[in-house]
């Protein structure tokens, strides 16, 4: 795409037509029972046409996100308030009731993740250190971005994008690899699975905590029952949503000049970035919200609103990516793989440790790498009670993903300053 030229369509509100359009085509498709569109997205999955098909049009230069000015409002507005709706539904009290193991194996997915990154950086960055650049730019930066999307998900990722600044070129690279690495991570567990015996024998895990849980998700349906929406709690969620949002930014209107005034030393570690404060203070929020009443909120659909904030700045996102550039450093999907291997090598080893089912490693490993829209999935291939706990597992990873990348980010630039 040459720059210089601006886009066959540059009116905002007729891009923002075509962004809506596309996500109400994907969903409407993938929801399809057609024998075509059920084969189709078997293999492709949705969330990655959400990103592609705007970057398509990008790429020919139809949109153009840098003329554009959806995605700083997608960003600034409807991802912290994204952050909010997806966190204030975590329910604590269920979580405690899938036992210790569950939330020991999720855990450790998380901190596979975290160290993986800044390892296998160092690792392959050591003996090909053109890794750690693409187009004068620190690649490190566009990792962050896996780790927000592979200890929390999508609206972790995109905060990892604006605080560490990856640009589009890169994160285009980052999406490709995020895909196609978990998504054959994902095929595996699902074959894991219909050899469940012979991994638990392997493990000599102690199975009788599934055998517990499956009764008890039989007799307790863990999620909660939607109520009759319409237009009064509609303006509630987007109250509580954009309501914060505005605290949100007025704290990190403040605390960011503050760091960056009294200790610029501290821009180092994201620390002088307004935009730092503002998804943490959101997922803050949102995790104090979900200690009060307001929980209850997710009866009326808290996460599903939050899920539309967070598609639609998925596709402007996308709008911002060029295809042609998605291929320039294929090193990097050797880069994922390896990543990957880390994650799958810290479960197996503290699975061995405390004899968990491999049931537990599977959902907690999903939960972090895959998100609420497919940890499900690999739980129901165990047994269709058991398809909750990974919607539970997977919301506790939007709550602690955004910290946990942050800190994995932290030790790739910390490998990559080491190296250079």
């Amino acid at each position: 795409m040459d720059e210089k030229h601006p886009a066959l369509i540059t009116n905002d509100a007729v891009v923002l037509g075509i962004l809506l359009a596309i996500l109400a085509g994907i969903f409407i498709s993938s929801g399809s029972k057609k024998p075509f569109w059920t084969k189709f997205y078997g293999v492709v999955p949705s969330i990655l046409l959400c990103y592609f098909i705007p970057a398509i049009l990008n790429t020919f230069n139809i949109i153009s996100g840098e003329q554009s000015q959806l995605y700083p409002v997608a960003s600034r507005y409807f991802l912290p308030a994204s952050l909010i709706l997806l966190t204030m539904g975590v329910d604590i009290a269920a979580l405690k009731k899938l036992g210790g193991k569950s939330l020991i194996m999720f855990f450790s997915a998380s901190i596979g993740v975290m160290i993986g990154g800044p390892l296998v950086l160092l690792l392959v960055g050591s003996i090909y250190p053109d890794v750690l650049m693409y187009n004068n730019e620190e690649v490190w930066r566009g990792l962050a971005t896996i780790a927000g999307s592979w200890i929390g998900g999508g609206a972790n990722q995109a905060a990892m994008l604006e605080v560490f600044g990856a640009s589009k070129s890169l994160f285009g690279q980052m999406v490709a690899i995020d895909v196609l690495v978990s998504y054959l991570w994902m095929g595996l567990l699902l074959y894991g699975a219909k050899h469940n015996a012979r991994i638990n024998r392997w493990l000599k895990a102690d199975t009788s905590a599934i055998t517990m849980l499956e009764k008890k998700m039989e007799e307790l349906d863990l999620t909660t029952e939607k109520k009759k929406t319409g237009t009064r709690e509609w303006i509630i969620l987007l109250g509580i949503a954009f309501g914060l949002t505005g605290l949100s930014h007025f704290a990190a209107d403040i605390i960011g000049p503050f760091f960056t005034l009294h200790f610029p030393g501290s821009a180092k570690y994201s620390l002088t970035s307004s935009f730092f404060w503002l998804v943490s203070i959101a997922t803050l929020l949102g995790l104090g919200l979900s200690f009060t009443k307001v929980r209850k909120m997710e009866a009326y659909g808290a996460s599903d609103m939050g899920s539309v904030f967070l598609y639609f700045l998925v596709a402007c996102i996308g709008m911002n990516m060029n295809i042609k550039a998605l291929l320039d450093n294929p090193t990097l999907f050797f880069v994922g793989a390896l990543w990957i291997t880390v994650h799958v090598i810290v479960l197996l080893i503290v699975a061995k440790i405390i004899k968990a089912p491999y049931f537990f490693v599977a959902v907690g490993s999903q939960a972090n790498i895959g998100g609420p829209a497919s940890a499900p999935i690999v739980a129901a291939a165990f047994n269709k009670y058991l398809a909750p706990v990974g919607v539970l597992l997977a919301v506790l990873g939007y709550a602690v993903g955004t910290y946990a990348a942050y800190i994995c980010g932290l030790g790739m630039q910390y490998v990559t300053e080491m190296l250079r």
